[in-house]
């Protein structure tokens, strides 16, 4: 088959919250489509219908929706400990044929918190503050799911609310709903996006010309070395060649300064550049960061999954097509 590809997939770092992996073997149409996949059509579970039954704080209710339906829900399986795709575990709410809701179809949350009570249990020298209602108040009907208090341990530790603030309450204020989640994607609304930040960028190819460098004085190899404010280039304190810095592939990301100081450095106009720097056509670094709902790794995975089933759909098109 000509032309064909085998992308591969090197994890350079990984976190739960964020990781960063090189796509090689492949163009940048492939690489464009796994970013908004994981951008836009990623499933993933938010509130998307709350039903308040008393809200006496300084916060309309259509304000407070607003801001749960932007509480990230995080999925995870009985058996594991990762935030995971919960693709299999629920079926779109248009799908199902359920009356209204079901487990199957969707998750309720529950909250209530009254100040006048919860002001009580708290120490004496607290009871003049308000009240701060977080996402740690809701409370979910489906154990496997629960709101994404916070993307990792550290965050949680130097935190100063118990969880993602929703809304302050004084004496007297009382706030009563129960909240539905669904299952949807994206390209529907934001609050379904996985990823507060899905990347990528050119993989730096430097390719430096050992003959030229050669016709360079060593006060003219520290001028080419210096110029570039990414730091690319370092000079071997052993053999006086320009090589190129350790982590170049990570640094590179303005090298205009570089050409222009190599033009002024030539002898004729026409003679090959001292240094190259040019972006790669089949090589991407990629950084993603979740916003709690789904762990990286299961970003890139969920993604592999919906590229895969809408290809799927597209060969089976194209076969009955034929028919």
């Amino acid at each position: 088959m000509p032309h064909q590809r085998f992308p591969k997939v090197e994890v350079i770092d990984m976190a739960p919250h964020e990781m960063r992996f090189v796509l090689s073997d492949t163009d940048t149409s492939m690489a464009n489509t796994i970013r908004r996949i994981m951008i836009a059509e990623v499933p993933t579970l938010a509130i998307d219908l709350v039903e308040f039954v008393e809200n006496s704080t300084v916060l309309n209710d259509e304000y407070i929706a607003h801001r749960l339906g932007l509480v990230p829900l995080r999925y995870q399986a009985a058996d594991s400990l990762k935030g995971g795709d919960c693709h299999g575990a629920f079926l779109p709410h248009r799908e199902c044929v359920c009356y209204e809701r079901c487990p199957r179809c969707s998750v309720e949350f529950e909250l209530e918190v009254d100040y006048d009570k919860e002001n009580a249990k708290r120490p004496e020298g607290e009871r003049d503050m308000p009240i701060t209602v977080t996402s740690m108040d809701l409370k979910s009907n489906n154990e496997c799911v629960q709101p994404a208090h916070f993307l990792n341990e550290e965050e949680a530790d130097e935190a100063q609310d118990e969880g993602i603030s929703i809304v302050k309450m004084g004496p007297g204020q009382c706030l009563r709903l129960k909240a539905v989640a669904y299952m949807g994607i994206a390209k529907e609304h934001a609050k379904w996006s996985p990823v507060a930040v899905a990347t990528y960028r050119f993989w730096p190819e430097i390719t430096i010309n050992e003959e030229q460098c050669a016709t360079l004085t060593l006060e003219q190899k520290h001028e080419l070395v210096d110029c570039n404010a990414d730091r690319i280039l370092e000079l071997d304190e052993v053999t006086g060649k320009i090589v190129e810095a350790e982590n170049a592939w990570e640094l590179a990301t303005f090298t205009e300064d570089l050409q222009s100081t190599q033009v002024m450095m030539k002898k004729r106009p026409e003679d090959d550049d001292f240094v190259k720097c040019i972006q790669s056509t089949n090589r991407f670094i990629f950084q993603v960061e979740s916003t709690g709902t789904m762990d990286a790794d299961e970003i890139l995975m969920a993604s592999l999954r919906v590229l895969k089933e809408r290809l799927g759909y597209l060969a089976q098109e194209v076969e009955n097509l034929r028919e």
